[in-house]
């Protein structure tokens, strides 16, 4: 299932000896200060033709309750609309300050006291406050429904209050290494509390919708279009367009024909152009390809047997799947290389472990012993061990005398899907297993009802790893069958969960890294993910449109699904007479003065950033 947040890494320095509360709370102070001294004010309006950046998307949205949504477009949307505590860099991806401007630990590292900035209001006027983060928190802690799209980051939270309007201070179980990573959007306290029902809920009745961040939402309509507009008031300063509109394209190439004629500022596929597409682009007059390294993976899942927590089991997956062995056949039938040649046609690289080798810290791969390199003719074998031989036909027969044939999840609206669909019915059919492709518009349903056999599944990773691991622990299954998990695709495993554990509560860097690469081994080992490719981010954009835009890393990555607000924000219309705006220098000069003095403090005290951060960014 392709979404967020999930959400990465990179390398990380070794943290130094740490200084004392006294020294690091003042220079995080001081950086508080820089960033908002920095920041732009907003821009005086002047008598000019409206600007419209528009956004072709290939995803719907669905769900515009942050409690909820998990799809990249709508938790990219939510960045624009509501702050998260800190942020990242979009040079490097360090941390910096988001809604809080500076955060310290306990010497037990079980209480954490978050600093909430005083210069931040909400869209209708009123003052954002500390109570507003605790009520999110405690909202997640309390009630499940409003857990399931980031439920993982308060499974550990013993308490949350809020002394004052200014100070958040969180109490743990155990020690949490993300606690400067906490991806959650805070909402308004006075205008959530009044809801009933947070599984039906979807925030999507009552326009403007209030947030703190730089953009309102203030319409939208389901499968066409989300359309946003500045918020004037916002501390880091208002963004340069008069309107930002997300639009839903179901055709790929529609999408890019819109952009050739000017109805769209912006396309980025799904989640990325195709070679075809880039390379017919890249011809265009007034028209910018822009490709860096991907912050995604791209991968085969496969139904491990759904299940809920109480037991129950559910869904109708191939039982041949629950062999390892048959697992393990299957992926060593696939080509990798022959995905990268000839569906992506280098615009990637070959899969191996499950983080992208953007973040390096984690990037994992295989030992050569270890790995299930591409060998048809020892995927054959271990299908005979497995005891599914080959019948007078050539057909692989299961224990029920039946042919196995697998039905496959695909996206409708994602042509690698179908390319490598049909690498795979080619491939299994020479193992004699048949492939049926169920390529759907909504995946979604079929998924969380357990119903297919295997899927194309992606995820974007963050600079923080811990919420694409959290989707394969026993805790994110469903409740019950008839509840909605945030796990990924039903993975239950006890080593898997003990590993999880470990890496959470483990605030060394390196030792935290070693415990996050054991994970991955376990998960590969296990077999129910294969990883294919780590697809470079291909997007385009009109430059007699945009003028300028940030991409993050911004020396060379993506523009849309950053962690973080600043494309959109930064962007400049074409007709601006201001080359830069918010732009990456903008965005560069709070997030390197924050960091400047932050890192003097949190480079030097782990306790403020338990956490691994980026060199090399999606």
């Amino acid at each position: 299932m392709s979404t967020h947040n999930a959400h990465g890494s990179g390398r990380r320095r070794p943290d130094r000896p740490s200084r004392t509360p006294r020294l690091l709370a003042a220079a995080l102070t001081l950086s508080a200060a820089f960033a908002t001294s920095l920041a732009p004010a907003p821009q005086q309006a002047v008598a000019k033709e409206k600007t419209v950046l528009t956004v072709a998307v290939a995803q719907s949205v669905d769900s515009l309750s942050p409690f909820l949504a998990s799809r990249l477009v709508s938790t990219s949307i939510h960045r624009l609309m509501y702050e998260y505590l800190t942020n990242y860099d979009p040079k490097d991806s360090h941390v910096i300050p988001g809604l809080a401007t500076k955060w310290e630990s306990s010497p037990d590292k079980l209480t954490w006291t978050y600093t909430i900035r005083s210069n931040s209001k909400w869209s209708d006027g009123k003052q954002v406050t500390a109570e507003d983060a605790a009520w999110t928190f405690n909202k997640m802690m309390s009630d499940e429904n409003a857990a399931t799209a980031n439920g993982s980051f308060v499974t550990n939270f013993e308490k949350v209050t809020a002394p004052s309007a200014t100070q958040l201070v969180i109490e743990l179980k155990k020690p949490q290494a993300t606690m400067t990573a906490l991806d959650v959007p805070i909402v308004p306290k006075h205008i959530w509390e009044n809801v009933k029902d947070f599984s039906k809920f979807n925030n999507d009745k009552s326009f403007p919708i209030v947030g703190d961040g730089p953009f309102v939402l203030t319409d939208y309509k389901p499968d066409s279009y989300v359309r946003l507009k500045p918020n004037k008031g916002f501390w880091r300063g208002a963004p340069k367009f008069d309107e930002l509109v997300f639009r839903y394209y179901k055709d790929q190439d529609a999408a890019v024909a819109a952009l050739r004629k000017g109805e769209v500022s912006f396309v980025s596929g799904s989640p990325s152009l195709t070679p075809a597409q880039a390379a017919s682009l890249k011809g265009d007059k007034n028209i910018h390809v822009n490709e860096g390294p991907g912050r995604r993976f791209y991968a085969l899942a496969t139904n491990p047997g759904a299940q809920a927590k109480n037991g129950k089991k559910f869904g109708d997956g191939d039982p041949s799947l629950l062999d390892q062995r048959v697992r393990h056949a299957l992926f060593m039938a696939v080509d990798r290389k022959t995905v990268i040649d000839k569906v992506f046609q280098g615009h990637g690289v070959e899969g191996k472990g499950y983080i992208p080798p953007r973040f390096s810290t984690y990037f994992w791969q295989p030992s050569e012993s270890q790995e299930l390199a591409y060998d048809p003719a020892k995927a054959a074998q271990l299908l005979d061990q497995a005891g599914y031989k080959e019948n007078a036909d050539g057909k692989r027969v299961g224990k029920n005398g039946k042919p196995l044939n697998y039905r496959v999840l695909c996206h409708a609206t994602d042509p690698n899907d179908k390319a490598v669909g049909k690498y795979l019915q080619e491939w299994w059919g020479k193992l004699g297993i048949g492939v049926t492709l169920n390529c759907l518009d909504n995946v979604t349903d079929p998924w969380l009802a357990g119903t297919y056999d295997l899927a194309f599944d992606g995820w974007s990773v963050n600079p923080d790893p811990d919420f694409v691991l959290s989707i394969h622990t026993c805790a994110a299954l469903p409740a019950t069958p008839k509840d909605t998990g945030a796990t990924d695709n039903f993975i239950c495993d006890k080593k898997y969960d003990e590993l999880y554990a470990q890496q959470l509560a483990e605030y060394d860097p390196v030792k935290r890294a070693d415990l996050v690469k054991q994970i991955e081994s376990r998960l590969y080992d296990l077999g129910y993910m294969n990883v294919m490719a780590y697809p470079n981010a291909v997007e385009a954009y009109r430059t007699d449109q945009i003028k300028s835009i940030t991409t993050m890393p911004s020396a060379a990555g993506n523009i849309y699904g950053q962690d973080g607000y600043w494309s959109w924000w930064s962007a400049v219309p074409a007709n601006s007479g201001n080359s830069s705006g918010n732009s990456v220098s903008m965005g560069v000069i709070i997030g390197t003065v924050a960091g400047v003095v932050v890192l003097a403090g949190l480079a030097v005290l782990f306790a403020m950033r338990r956490r691994t951060t980026a060199e090399d960014r999606e």
